[in-house]
């Protein structure tokens, strides 16, 4: 009887049964990963009953040991510093293979840097309980969670817990902070290497769709194809409709009206919040039907290829180009003036609300812009500037 219940536990669990009890648990810490930690307390997206945000505090602290001011900060600091040598776990100076097998060990170094807690963990939980036993005994609920493991399941509930263990750190630390900086597909352009690494966003809540976060940080949606699903997001409108939850911001909404020419305030606000949009818009409408027709008039297989990897330049943020890209690039264009003249107006349109802060001078840049698009001789350019003028802030 005592041998049975070492081995099979309290339950009697089968193993098809234990998958599920696992795969169970291990989803519920994706979610208080992805719903609390980073679109509640790092990024403020969304707001949550506080049963809700006690829930998911205390299961992070059974289940993996995080706490929540360590995680928040360093999230924090990863956006601030993103691929600089400041950022606490970026592949592009630590290298893939330390991120993705070793995330954790970056993330406890950090936990230590006071520096980084101070300034980057504010409007943290510092309540009674979180003062007497989720920070100072911040390991013990894990060890409870083992004792809980073998009492119900037996020596197998070990090999649950283990798995239980790395699903944060593996997943979370290492895959999205990792391979999300390095493969995947990007919807849009912004000035780091994120990508989205698979469109179905289940294993880890939605941070699968890690370039469409880091384009819209504050969005407590990481979706944006409507072939994207998002789990988290999934959860949250569950929890809106429990009245459990409210969404604060979300991808930014625009309109579009087609009889609207005059370029005013409202026009630079509806782009400005919608600017990663536009330049996706900008890649589909202008820079590959341009492509297309320059390659159409080479018979040459390899000058094709040229223009094909010159048009996936062209469309990529600067700021992330490699020497070698960019001397391909610099070529390229000195040959093409069609090319050179979209690029230069890509820039010319992303300095707008990069380096223009005043509404009235933004108005009067993308008058110019739209202007001297008009005027440049090339269709898809003038076409652009009217779908721009269209440009409009919900009513």
């Amino acid at each position: 009887m005592n041998f049975s219940l070492w081995i099979q536990g309290l339950l009697h669990c089968n193993i098809w049964q234990m998958l599920m009890i696992t795969l169970v648990m291990t989803h519920i810490t994706s979610l208080s990963m992805t719903i609390y930690l980073h679109r509640y307390s790092a990024h403020r997206s969304v707001d949550l009953h506080p049963l809700l945000r006690h829930f998911f505090r205390f299961w992070l602290w059974f289940t993996s040991a995080t706490n929540t001011k360590e995680w928040t900060a360093i999230h924090r600091k990863h956006h601030a510093k993103c691929e600089t040598v400041d950022d606490p776990h970026s592949p592009v100076h630590y290298g893939l293979n330390r991120v993705l097998w070793g995330g954790a060990f970056l993330y406890r170094k950090e936990a230590k840097n006071q520096q980084t807690l101070e300034r980057y963990g504010k409007g943290c939980p510092d309540d009674w309980i979180e003062r007497k036993l989720y920070t100072p005994q911040q390991s013990l609920g894990i060890f409870i969670l083992l004792a809980a493991y073998l009492l119900m399941f037996g020596v197998w509930g070990v090999l649950a817990w283990g798995i239980q263990m790395v699903w944060v750190p593996f997943w979370a630390a290492g895959v999205v902070n990792g391979v999300g900086h390095i493969f995947g597909y990007r919807n849009f352009e912004c000035s780091d290497n994120a990508r989205n690494i698979f469109p179905v966003g289940i294993i880890m809540g939605g941070e699968e769709l890690h370039n469409n976060h880091h384009a819209y940080p504050n969005s407590a949606r990481l979706s944006s194809k409507w072939w994207e699903f998002d789990c988290g997001w999934m959860w949250i409108r569950i929890f809106c409709m429990l009245r459990l939850a409210k969404v604060l911001f979300s991808t930014p909404l625009i309109q579009k009206n087609k009889h609207k020419a005059e370029i005013n305030t409202n026009t630079i606000m509806a782009i400005v919040n919608h600017r990663f949009h536009v330049m996706a818009h900008y890649t589909k409408d202008v820079i590959r039907p341009l492509i297309n027709s320059e390659k159409g008039k080479f018979a040459s297989k390899q000058e094709r290829m040229r223009l094909h990897k010159a048009g996936k330049l062209l469309s990529r943020h600067h700021a992330i180009l490699k020497p070698v890209h960019q001397a391909h690039l610099k070529n390229i264009i000195s040959e093409f003036n069609r090319l050179k003249i979209i690029y230069e107006k890509r820039i010319a349109l992303q300095e707008i609300w990069q380096k223009i802060k005043e509404n009235k001078q933004r108005v009067n840049a993308l008058q110019k812009w739209c202007l001297e698009a008009e005027q440049s001789g090339i269709q898809v350019l003038r076409d652009f500037s009217k779908k721009l003028r269209c440009y409009d802030l919900p009513t």
